[in-house]
């Protein structure tokens, strides 16, 4: 229930500037290579539960403080807490439904569940993203502190988890370390990590530059006062149609296998940037619907493929280790973006759209060597 998220660009850059508005953002990418691997490792050592206890702890304390305002390392702190949070998540939760499963016998129902997992998902990030949008109506802050009291409620909810047994480490076989080295040697592992890298930064190219895009559409409208509800109300469409798309991946992936999806979802995921780096006038903003649609098509799948390929004990540090470098990637991209764009006031359409259209030729490149490499792998499930 992040309230915040049809709006926090255009708040941040209210309270400071379009580039510190971006900065914002790699700096909360960056602050994840610090916590990704430790809160993995934590997560193996210390337990599932406790864990998220953290995570959403550190949820509240970030939307108060967004809330409260403040100079730019005010911001800069509730950006480390909001890493806090998704790393201590990160990995975390899977792990955790994964095993619970496994300790009922149940492992074939992961993929089932992580796509049911998914789908409240995204009706929920529809709800306060189309809630969020109109609370900003009233003010930018408001957002923000109902994020807080939907993170306080994550907080009990969490208090009340049990975890199954996690797996003994025998002191006569492999270490940890061993494991996950032995673990990554896996060339379909590798492949299907690489992937999940790479998706992770470009699903979040809209989510950076789509409400500045939005502005500026917007901008020579009779609606360019209602830019934050607008911006609400298209983040919980895109949330919507990419529930939508869920309910249908499983046919899709059962037709033409999973490599072709998730490949072909890469694809869409590419093609986003690419045409909004060309679209103009408002219409335009109806591209940002379809946002979410590659994740609905291949977060749940990937995660499920991935998760028989790990060794017990060491699940989380890997799963946080693929995080770390997805986010460290799209940290990279955005200490570029910023240095090109303004560092007062309002960032540029030309801007916008150049680095859309940068973002969309990369990736092709990436695509094209993905798919190159995917047939001399059996990235199908045997």
């Amino acid at each position: 229930m992040l309230f915040w998220q049809a709006i926090w660009f255009l708040y941040i850059q209210a309270e400071l500037s379009a580039a510190e508005a971006i900065l914002m953002y790699a700096i909360f990418d960056v602050s994840t290579t610090v916590l990704e691997v430790p809160s993995g490792w934590l997560s193996d050592h210390w337990g599932r539960r406790r864990t998220l206890l953290v995570a959403a702890f550190a949820g509240v304390a970030t939307a108060m403080m967004q809330a409260m305002g403040g100079p730019f390392w005010w911001f800069a702190v509730a950006q480390v807490l909001l890493a806090t949070q998704v790393a201590f998540a990160s990995g975390t939760d899977s792990s955790l439904l994964y095993e619970s499963l496994a300790a009922e016998g149940r492992e074939e129902e992961i993929e089932a569940q992580e796509l049911r997992g998914w789908r409240a998902g995204f009706a929920a990030l529809a709800l306060s993203a189309l809630g969020g949008g109109a609370l900003a109506r009233f003010d930018l802050t408001w957002p923000y502190i109902a994020s807080a009291a939907g993170f306080g409620v994550l907080l009990a909810v969490t208090w009340m988890f049990r975890e199954p047994p996690q797996a003994t480490n025998d002191p006569t076989g492999p270490s940890r370390l061993n494991l996950l080295r032995d673990a990554v040697r896996q060339p379909v592992l590798l492949w299907l990590s690489g992937l999940a890298i790479v998706m992770y930064a470009f699903s979040h190219v809209p989510f950076v530059f789509g409400q500045p895009f939005i502005e500026r559409a917007l901008a020579s409208t009779d609606f360019a006062s209602e830019t934050p509800i607008i911006s609400g109300a298209i983040t919980a469409a895109m949330m919507t149609v990419s529930l939508a798309v869920s309910l249908v991946a499983p046919r899709l992936r059962a037709a033409i296998g999973l490599t072709a999806m998730l490949l072909g979802a890469f694809a869409l995921q590419l093609a986003l940037p690419g045409a909004l780096a060309i679209a103009t006038g408002p219409l335009a903003v109806l591209l940002l619907m379809a946002r979410m649609v590659p994740d609905a098509l291949a977060r749940p799948f990937l995660i499920a493929r991935i998760q028989p390929l790990l060794p017990d004990g060491s699940r989380a540090t890997y799963l946080s280790l693929q995080s770390l470098l997805g986010r460290l990637f799209f940290a990279a991209t955005l200490w570029i973006a910023a240095s090109g764009t303004t560092e007062v006031g309002q960032m540029p359409e030309a801007d916008v759209r150049l680095i859309l259209g940068a973002y969309a030729v990369g990736g092709s490149v990436i695509l094209i060597t993905l798919a190159l490499l995917s047939r001399r792998l059996r990235i199908e499930k045997p």
